[in-house]
């Protein structure tokens, strides 16, 4: 699957983020392959803050579209834009400020 294939991908699950804290970002998203362990899919978000974690699984995100930053609680944050890669592994949290609409691809794997 090239970019340009997951930029086209319609997205037909949505609802607005359930943590937004300003703004009213919605998410929507289509997933590619589940196996109960392991998800793969691609995901939205439009522009807005929203507060994220990761509780029971890793996250691998490689991002393709759009722009923002997303600050974890320790303080460390990341500028997110197309190509960029980011993993939160389980335990990580952190707020998603999203400027431009978002959009990326995503690995899950559920650790319990």
């Amino acid at each position: 699957m090239t970019v340009d294939d997951v930029l086209a991908v319609e997205l037909a699950t949505g609802r607005p983020v359930p943590t937004a804290v300003e703004g009213e970002p919605y998410e929507s998203w289509h997933v590619l392959s589940d196996d109960g362990r392991v998800e793969l899919g691609i995901w939205e978000v439009t522009p807005g803050s929203f507060r994220g974690e990761t509780d029971g699984i890793y996250e691998l995100m490689h991002f393709v579209a759009g722009a923002g930053t997303i600050t974890a609680a320790d303080g460390e944050v990341t500028e997110i834009g197309p190509g960029v890669v980011m993993l939160c592994p389980d335990g990580w949290s952190g707020r998603w400020d999203v400027r431009e609409t978002i959009r990326k691809t995503y690995a899950v794997v559920k650790t319990r």
